[in-house]
């Protein structure tokens, strides 16, 4: 059954988020990155092409991600995604999840208004996973649209991560499971 356009539109944050965009680049001089590694989807990922790559990276052709929502990727190949746990829960109010092309996955948020608040942070979802701390250059643009649509709901990015992988915290095993 195809999916009509209405059911990969990506909510309205996520879509004023994606129309945006991320800044990245590389400082030769520097050998550093500026900027977040993220291109967000305009809509999200068609379930056929979700379960395509799902397969190939678990080894196992017995599932299909038909468990998540994925809304951007990086150039690296990690994925990024809402992970439809929550019974009954709008899409807006599930989980955030990770999964890196190498093997490396976890739950980054709690829902789509925290991972606003990461953004506003300026860190984008690979640099939430492996390091919430980090320094980052907040994003004004992002800021605004974590306020129109979480509003005070604002903690530092590692109040967000960390309790998002403690309210989820058997993810990546659940993953490894999926794996072949």
């Amino acid at each position: 059954m195809a999916n009509t356009a209405e059911d990969l539109a990506l909510p309205a944050a996520l879509a004023e988020v994606a129309d945006v965009g991320f800044e990245w680049e590389w400082d030769e001089e520097t050998d550093e990155a500026h900027g977040c590694d993220f291109e967000p989807y305009d809509r999200f990922e068609e379930p056929d092409r979700t379960a395509w790559w799902f397969r190939l990276w678990t080894g196992n052709q017995e599932v299909d991600g038909g468990e998540f929502r994925f809304f951007g990727t990086t150039g690296a190949g990690d994925y990024v995604g809402f992970w439809l746990v929550r019974p009954d829960a709008a899409i807006t109010d599930q989980p955030v999840v990770y999964i890196g092309s190498e093997g490396e996955c976890g739950v980054i948020a709690g829902d789509l208004g925290d991972l606003l608040w990461l953004f506003a942070a300026g860190l984008g979802p690979a640099e939430a996973f492996a390091d919430p701390d980090s320094p980052t250059q907040p994003n004004k643009a992002f800021h605004t649209i974590a306020e129109r649509h979480a509003p005070g709901r604002h903690r530092a990015p590692t109040r967000i991560v960390t309790a998002a992988r403690a309210e989820f915290p058997h993810f990546p095993e659940l993953i490894d499971a999926m794996c072949r």
